[in-house]
């Protein structure tokens, strides 16, 4: 098992009945003895960008459930060079946070490369101590995170494609059911 770090993938055991986290991948940004953040990967909203925020009408930008914890905020997860200086390195190529005037302008100026971003009402967040109970408790895996991850895998598969990074002995709980008692 890989210790929780900026830049983990959190894997949900494929029976966690927690609907907040069945099959889900979490991508921490932060880890430390105060507590855990991050964002689930492969949950995508019902609705798109544009209509939390005016200035973008016309412009259909995914938003993801980044999680239960203040689903009323609105971050996100870049590889924009020119707001590395406002945000913080999770990975080689993947940020946290940044100037978010500044990337609504380059949005509506289509200088942005929308495949680079990703946004997320809500996170994933656990108080000190909390992550490591449950990843005692088998409800998590954990893998290395990567820019591919977060940002070129369809949401569909990245539970899927987590599992797999995974040795060997894993890779069958990809085609687990989600309640066995109905297979």
């Amino acid at each position: 098992m890989i210790e929780p770090a900026p830049g983990i993938l959190l894997i949900s055991d494929p029976f966690l009945k927690d609907p907040n986290f069945m099959r889900t991948a979490v991508f921490l940004c932060e880890h430390t003895a105060d507590g855990s953040f991050g964002f689930v990967l492969n949950r995508p909203y019902e609705q798109r960008l544009d209509e939390f925020i005016p200035d973008l009408e016309g412009f259909r930008i995914p938003v993801f459930y980044g999680g239960p914890v203040q689903p009323d905020t609105l971050h996100f997860l870049h590889n924009i060079p020119e707001l590395r200086s406002d945000a913080q390195a999770v990975l080689p190529n993947v940020y946290w946070g940044g100037n978010f005037e500044q990337i609504i302008q380059l949005i509506r100026d289509r200088q942005l490369d929308l495949d680079n971003i990703r946004f997320y009402l809500g996170y994933s967040g656990w108080s000190g101590g909390q992550l490591e109970d449950e990843l005692a408790s088998s409800s998590w895996l954990t893998a290395q995170g990567s820019h591919q991850l977060v940002f070129r895998t369809p949401p569909g598969e990245v539970w899927k494609r987590a599992v797999m990074q995974l040795d060997e002995a894993f890779h069958p709980i990809v085609n687990y059911p989600i309640d066995p008692q109905l297979n």
